[in-house]
Parts: structure tokens; sequence; C-alpha cells
């Protein structure tokens, strides 16, 4: 039985039913579902129902006056996610980038509700090789009026190594009469609110104990190594990393994309398995119970019985 999303989707969201096990994936800082699509395509396949929301704030041009906060965009991922959990008995997790973060904070926030994580080349901080110098300094900046008049700009190769699907999404972005500083640009605003929101995260990485998946590549443009490596010593479950050599920032799209969608298939599949199982075992333990239960009432009835007539002779 395919069960539908309910809930209030900006176009360019990726919503696909299926069963009784959900998916909510989260898409990167200025970017969009796009991003995710072979992910959420996949895991699809499985049956899952997957829901990638653009989120309004986060997602590119939702956020002309740049005033929103990563409280917005959070609050948008938490009624994404309930929406899934009124369909589906089962939810994972995943997160592109800065979606990582969001991603890591709602499991924080709802450990009973979020069974396991997949983490895309998640972005503590963007200190990546094409990150300009300009945005270490920025750091030095807190107010929020100060933040807003920075605009940083990404360089080539835009998070992706193979040059032809590089041609190909810029071709593609061009045929939306889009420029390049407006669809790789990042308001310094938005920049700072990442950075709260990293802050609020760091503080709950070790409350965090889900079983976690995190692909990373080795020489990421965007985030370095480091981001994953930090996550993999303070998160408190159990955590796969796997470091690709052979892409660079946005690993969902660009060389190695097959391995990471068949990856987190059978990341996703092994965790359902598990689940699954635990279940099976609590219904055998509640079963055992019941049975050990019913047995025990007839031969307690039949003390009884004998008792009252051992009186009655008396």
């Amino acid at each position: 039985m395919n069960n539908q999303v309910k809930t209030k989707t900006l176009p360019g969201s990726i919503v696909i039913p299926g069963g009784r096990v959900g998916v909510l994936l989260i898409h990167s800082l200025g970017g969009t579902p796009v991003e995710l699509r072979f992910v959420a395509q996949s895991l699809a396949r499985l049956g899952y129902t997957v829901h990638c929301p653009l989120l309004p704030g986060l997602g590119a041009n939702t956020d002309i006056s740049g005033l929103s906060t990563w409280k917005d965009w959070y609050q948008s991922v938490q009624t994404a996610h309930d929406a899934l959990c009124e369909t589906c008995d089962t939810v994972l997790v995943g997160g592109l980038s800065a979606g990582a973060m969001l991603a890591l904070k709602l499991a924080a926030d709802r450990p009973d509700r979020v069974k396991a994580l997949m983490l895309f080349a998640p972005t503590i901080f963007p200190n990546g090789w094409a990150i300009p110098k300009s945005l270490h300094l920025f750091k030095l900046v807190h107010d929020r009026f100060v933040a807003r008049l920075f605009k940083f700009s990404q360089r080539a190769p835009y998070g992706i190594k193979d040059d032809r699907i590089r041609s190909f999404m810029l071709d593609s972005f061009k045929g939306d009469n889009r420029s390049l500083e407006d669809l790789f640009g990042r308001g310094g605003g938005m920049v700072l609110e990442f950075r709260r929101l990293v802050r609020q995260v760091k503080k709950q990485l070790g409350s965090i104990t889900q079983h976690t998946v995190i692909f990373h590549p080795r020489f990421d443009d965007q985030s370095d190594l480091k981001n994953t490596m930090l996550l993999q010593r303070r998160l408190g479950g159990l955590v796969e990393v796997s470091v690709l050599d052979d892409c660079y920032h946005m690993v969902t799209l660009d060389r190695q994309r097959g391995y990471v969608v068949d990856r987190t298939v059978e990341f996703a599949a092994r965790v359902m398995a598990r689940i699954e199982e635990q279940a099976k075992i609590e219904r055998m333990k509640a079963e055992a119970a019941a049975n050990a239960a019913e047995k025990a009432a007839p031969a307690s009835g039949s003390r009884k019985l004998n008792a009252a007539s051992a009186m009655a002779g008396e």
C-alpha cells in the first residue's frame, strides 16, 4: 500500500509514495532536492516512502530577503518529519553537506523517531581547498546585520570533479536563466545562521546514538575530511565511514554516486532487517510471557480450590 506524505511542499520537492518505512532527505545550504534525486529514487525502489522537501530559507532562491534563521529551516524539517511519521512506522533521515547538520539535530531531539542517519559530505565548517580565505575571516563576524553585508561566491569545480557532469549541471542551470553568482553565491546572513546551527549541533553530538553511515571525499573542495573525522570521534553511536577517492563535495551527483547510492541502499536495508529482527524478538518475548501467565493462572486457581476443600473438611 502506497502512503502519500501529507504535508505542504514547495515546488521542486521530491515526494515518492511507498510503504510503512519512510526516508527524509535534507538538501544542502542554498541547494535543492535535485542533489539527492538518485538516492531518493533508489531508496524508493525498496518500497520506502521518500520525502526530500525544498526547505524555505535553506533552499536556493527561497529567502531573497535573507531574513530566515536556522530555526526556520529546522522547523520545516520537523514538519516534514511529522508528516512522514503519520504514515510510516519507521523513519530514516539523511542529509547532504549543511543538510547533514539538520539531520543530526533532528536525531538528537527525536531519538525514538529517527532510527538511523545517512550523511553525505557533512559540513561542520566549509573549509575545503576551493573555499575562499575570506570565509575563514568571517568567523569574527557575530552580528546578523554586519553578516548580511557579505556575499560569498563559490568557484570551480563547484563540488563536482567530473567535467562532463559539471558541464551538464551548469548547462541545465543556464536554461533557467540564472547566473552562476545566483546559483553558487551564499549570503553572509545565511552563512552566519548555519554557523549558529552548527554550534547547537556540536553540543548534542554525544547524545546521538543512532547507527550512522557517512560518505566523504578525501579531497573535498568544500568541506575537508576533518569534518567527518570529528563526527566519527564525537557521535555516541556506531559510525560507518566511507572515504571516497574520486569525487568532490557533491557525492550524490559526482563520479562515485553509484557507489554512494548502492551503499546507502544496503545500509538502509541492513538497518531495517535489524529493526525487524528486534521486533520479532520482542514479540516472541511477549508471547512467552503471556503463555507463562496463562499456565500459571489455572495452577493458582487449583491451589485455592484445594485450600477451600481442606477448610471444608475441617
